[in-house]
């Protein structure tokens, strides 16, 4: 039997004067109020991981530090969603998302690496990967993108060339975003279904559909040759959504000691069951 829609009546409406009578009439009329605690929780614990990263910001600029964050992970992972949110209060003089399209016929010839140390930070300044130079490291040999050759040659040179950056003082944070393969179909199929999201699928994206085996190879290959000690692979393993963001954030927190982290009103070491590095990972 069909459950006939419940309304409220304007009488009711207008008793409700804070959030406390709201939810006791949604409980009489037994509305199932756990998705709505949770994404009320998610808000509240978002702003206040804000909040925190904007204070980590000040004092990476004042100390004149030089921080990339990489977010790499399978198609529709969130990490574009993620990085958002860690973008969305920060001083944009100070911290930038980097993008990059594919390589230009005239970047083809340059060493593989050129364009991506344009867009390293300077002085001060935090910049955010939407997938970096990793890109070599899976979606082009998966895809064909590369030859064998620059493929081997690659993973040879990112722990060289990483290990450099390192020694010149650059603070690496390579994140992976993992989800399911079924998470993962659900999110493709909702972008195709979305007006405002189907400009997110591309053929590369429909086509990993049918090359999951082929990523899980090559990502496990990836962590072998470049997770080290002085650049972990830092895996973050959930299909929410929201706990991958909030995670990520807390992940990145943890790793600075600025002033005033004593006083966050909110979490900031990330769940070990969610956040962890390559070798703690399925990929083993």
């Amino acid at each position: 039997m069909a459950i006939e829609p419940f309304l409220f009546s304007n009488e009711e409406i207008a008793k409700i004067s804070n959030r406390v009578e709201l939810e006791h009439l949604l409980f009489e009329r037994m509305v199932h109020l756990t998705p709505v605690y949770d994404r009320i929780r998610y808000e509240t614990d978002l702003e206040l991981l804000q909040i925190e990263l904007l204070k980590m910001q000040n004092w990476i600029t004042q100390q004149g530090m030089r921080v990339a964050v990489l977010f790499e992970g399978r198609d529709a992972a969130g990490k574009g969603g993620a990085i958002r949110r860690f973008m969305r209060y920060l001083n944009p003089r100070a911290a930038k998302a980097v993008a990059l399209g594919k390589p230009s016929d005239i970047e083809k010839g340059h060493w593989y690496f050129r364009r991506h140390v344009k867009e390293l930070p300077n002085r001060g300044e935090m910049v955010f990967f939407d997938r970096s130079w990793y890109n070599r490291a899976v979606v082009e040999p998966v895809m064909g993108f590369c030859t064998p050759e620059e493929y081997e040659r690659f993973l040879q040179q990112v722990p060289e060339f990483e290990h450099m950056l390192y020694e010149d003082g650059v603070k690496i944070i390579k994140f992976w975003f993992d989800i399911s393969k079924e998470e993962q179909e659900k999110r493709f199929l909702a972008r195709m279904t979305n007006p405002l999201k189907q400009w997110k699928i591309s053929p590369v994206d429909l086509a990993s559909r049918e090359k999951w085996d082929d990523y899980t190879r090559h990502i496990r290959e990836m962590f072998i040759k470049t997770h080290t000690e002085f650049s972990p692979w830092i895996i973050i393993n959930t299909d929410s959504k929201m706990e991958a963001r909030l995670e990520s954030i807390r992940y990145l927190l943890s790793r600075f000691n600025y002033p005033g982290k004593e006083q966050a009103q909110t979490i900031l070491s990330p769940d070990p069951n969610v956040v962890h590095r390559f070798y703690r990972s399925m990929y083993i």
